[in-house]
């Protein structure tokens, strides 16, 4: 196997000590937001978004008023967005039966589906306005029933940006709260004066979001451990260097640590990208943050074969793959680690963050290894029941039970099963336990 990094980012070294003093930071300011509450908040607030109203919650004429701001086109485009998002959600809930089988005579199992009853969504907003974030969870909560949703999202240049707000609002958010960063994610899991606390979080955030979510979770259920945004484009000489090149830096535009990857086995296709990319950031509006998460997080990675290619990149398990290959049916077929797959040069990773109804909260870091992206079935318990109809069941069953309980030295246990078999199965039944 040959595979040659003709680009590398930050060591794992480099990263890991950027890590930990996200961390250090976070614990510190979600003790004292536990501590002093809505007090700490506010001057959280004050301190990083320069905004501390008489409250952060919205009220219904706020919000309205905020709506009426954008234009019938900006509105319709937001519904649109929606209309998508939503279709895709239902069909997901509609798959999700409740079962019930009786699996011996006078034997039921079964397992219903219970929404969350309150989650927390973070919209991110204060360096780009994340309409489509309110879609993603927000929206995706309602169709799962979720009967409690707040929503936070930081002011944007100082205010509630009425793009996101419309979408937080439209999506069926029951509470918006104008509030970023880890002091919103505090509030919201440990609960203040004014908000009550929900049962668990969702939504994407920057590192400092997504690592009060992980030092959260167990108080409170989270959606996965959501980092920065990473990409990752696997193309063979069946797509130029120009598509390749944009759909690289539309992700490193994120933020200044997004990974963006380039797979390939054609060395000419690796070269050009590289190139095409330095004159792109020349003219790109946001070259200012794409151009340093290129230099420090973007990589080319230059392979033999379709085979080291697929090998490399479910090692790496990007958020989002964009495929374009003469054979993306077959590394849909044979990617096992990753967030979402885009299939095709029709195709592209903005779509998918904005439009074409599939989520974009996905997991980053390596954590497609175990776990798909947010949707409809995050919201959703899974609960199991039982329940035994006949005399002749709760006797055979509790004999069983009764035995394999004494295997493991539980008398407490195999009692629980003998007096069901003495109380309905009379006295022919071999069980563990002495007749009473």
């Amino acid at each position: 196997m040959t595979i040659t990094y003709l680009k590398r980012g930050k060591s794992t070294e480099e990263r890991g000590q950027d890590d930990s003093r996200t961390r250090a930071t976070v614990e510190d300011i979600l003790k004292d937001i536990e501590v002093r509450g809505d007090a700490a908040v506010r001057e959280l607030s004050q301190k990083f978004d320069d905004y501390a109203p008489d409250s952060f919650r919205l009220t219904t004429a706020r919000i309205n008023s905020l709506i009426a701001q954008l234009t019938p086109q900006e509105l319709d485009d937001i519904k649109f967005a929606q209309d998508q998002v939503r279709r895709f959600a239902q069909a997901q809930r509609a798959s999700m039966q409740d079962i019930e089988v009786e699996t011996l005579p006078g034997v039921i199992l079964g397992h219903k589906t219970i929404p969350v009853q309150s989650v927390g969504c973070y919209v991110p907003g204060g360096k780009f306005p994340m309409v489509a974030s309110a879609h993603m969870s927000v929206l995706t909560a309602a169709v799962a029933g979720v009967p409690r949703i707040v929503a936070c999202t930081p002011p944007f240049k100082g205010l509630p940006n009425p793009a996101v707000i419309a979408a937080i609002h439209l999506a069926g958010a029951h509470e918006i709260h104008v509030l970023g960063g880890i002091q919103a994610i505090g509030a919201m899991a440990l609960g203040t004066e004014t908000i009550e606390p929900v049962h668990m979080l969702v939504g994407p955030g920057n590192a400092f979001v997504a690592e009060a979510k992980r030092q959260l979770f167990g108080r409170v259920g989270i959606d996965l451990f959501a980092g920065p945004t990473e990409t990752m484009v696997i193309a063979d000489d069946t797509v130029d260097a120009e598509i390749c090149a944009t759909d690289l830096l539309g992700q490193a535009e994120h933020g200044y640590n997004s990974p963006a990857i380039l797979v390939t086995n054609s060395q000419k296709l690796a070269a050009a990208t590289i190139a095409e990319i330095d004159r792109l950031l020349t003219i790109l509006s946001t070259a200012e943050t794409a151009s340093v998460s290129w230099r420090d997080y973007g990589e080319v990675i230059l392979c033999d074969s379709h085979d080291e290619m697929l090998a490399v990149a479910n090692d790496i398990a990007s958020e989002h793959v964009q495929v374009m290959t003469d054979r993306d049916d077959w590394y849909l077929e044979n990617m096992t680690s990753y967030g979402a797959l885009f299939l095709g040069p029709r195709t592209n990773v903005a779509n998918g963050d904005k439009v074409i109804g599939t989520n974009h909260t996905l997991p980053t870091k390596k954590a497609g290894r175990y776990t798909g992206g947010l949707w409809v079935g995050k919201f959703l318990k899974t609960h199991s029941y039982q329940r035994i109809t006949t005399d002749a069941a709760a006797a055979q069953i509790g004999a069983y039970c009764s035995r394999l309980c004494l295997l493991e030295g539980f008398v407490g246990h195999a009692e629980q099963a003998n007096i069901r078999v003495r109380r309905y199965g009379g006295q022919n039944i071999a069980y563990g336990g002495a007749a009473k």
